[in-house]
């Protein structure tokens, strides 16, 4: 399994500026930003990369942590390395999980999770905020996250992957246990890349929500 931890400075927030809500009260140090990259044919086959990051109070930094699998034998191992990392989350503090569009994600590690008898409990244990629902309960219409990103003017850094290539990939990672070792390093990173900026972003509009997205009234006629 390749494990990746990393740590991106991000510019000093303007707490004016956060999401925030009746139900939504949260400092960004109190947060996960969550995203898997993920294989499902017919029902959800294992989880590519698990990716999440925190920002840390002290430093003022982000701190992405990711796992990716390399064969089938992994499968297993980044589950139980995502509970872990929950766990450990939840101890340091953490109130609530940031996704976009979450509940594909919530679906996919649940289901893994009852099949291989390990258990954990996300509503439970956390608070949940999906920013592609706050971004319907406001604007009245729905979008997807790329797009949102330039809405945030949110620039990339690494390539646009499609679930459809993701999930070949994940695919013949399982077939075949060399294939990872076959794979050019461009590639492996691009897909970390492209995964930890998933997660970046949710941080970026989080903490920058009321800068750029102002509600749509709807104005009922008499």
């Amino acid at each position: 399994m390749i494990i990746r931890e990393n740590i991106i400075e991000v510019e000093e927030q303007d707490l004016e500026y956060i999401l925030e809500r009746e139900n939504v009260k949260f400092k960004p140090e109190e947060l996960i930003f969550f995203d898997l990259e993920h294989y499902v044919y017919k029902k959800p086959k294992c989880v590519g990369v698990f990716g999440a990051c925190v920002f840390d109070d002290k430093d003022k930094k982000l701190h992405v942590t990711q796992y990716m699998i390399e064969g089938k034998n992994d499968v297993v191992d980044i589950l139980i390395l995502a509970k872990k990392y929950f766990i450990n989350m939840k101890e340091e503090g953490k109130k609530a999980i940031v996704t976009f569009s979450g509940n594909n994600d919530f679906t996919v590690i649940n289901y893994l999770f009852n099949k291989y008898g390990v258990y954990y409990d996300f509503i439970r244990e956390y608070e949940s905020v999906d920013i592609q629902k706050e971004y319907e309960m406001d604007k009245k219409t729905s979008i997807g996250l790329k797009n949102l990103e330039k809405v945030f003017d949110i620039h990339r850094e690494s390539e646009l992957i499609s679930g459809s290539n993701l999930a070949k990939t994940f695919h013949k990672v399982l077939k075949d246990k060399e294939y990872i070792e076959r794979m050019p390093n461009e590639k492996i990173e691009n897909i970390l890349l492209y995964n930890e900026q998933d997660v970046v972003s949710l941080y970026l509009m989080f903490t920058a929500w009321k800068k750029y997205i102002k509600p749509i009234e709807i104005v009922e006629e008499v």
